[in-house]
């Protein structure tokens, strides 16, 4: 199963939706991010552009998205809100450390 983060205002995600993975072939039979941008765009009619694929083990964009994180298009990762005002993102694996 393929996850999908919904993103609103400024990034934030404001939902992580599942995906079947045959959902998401294109023509050649491949895992394609953008035909499961399509399909979810087909069943909630949210922008196709405002879905970003997550990876629920960590293997592309950082961290598995989570409601309140923040999509950095930037860094292409998901970041969690910060912990405390004193707590420093590490810029390589977008996690807060105290």
């Amino acid at each position: 199963m393929a996850h999908f983060a919904k993103l609103g205002v400024n990034g934030k995600v404001i939902a992580v939706h599942g995906l079947d993975n045959d959902q998401m072939l294109n023509a050649d039979g491949q895992e394609d991010e953008s035909v499961g941008q399509q399909r979810l765009q087909q069943i909630h009619g949210w922008p196709a552009q405002m879905w970003i694929q997550t990876s629920y083990n960590g293997n592309f964009r950082k961290n598995f998205a989570g409601i309140g994180f923040k999509y950095d298009d930037v860094k292409d990762a998901f970041i969690a809100p910060q912990p405390f005002s004193s707590w420093i993102l590490n810029e390589d694996t977008c996690k807060y450390m105290e």
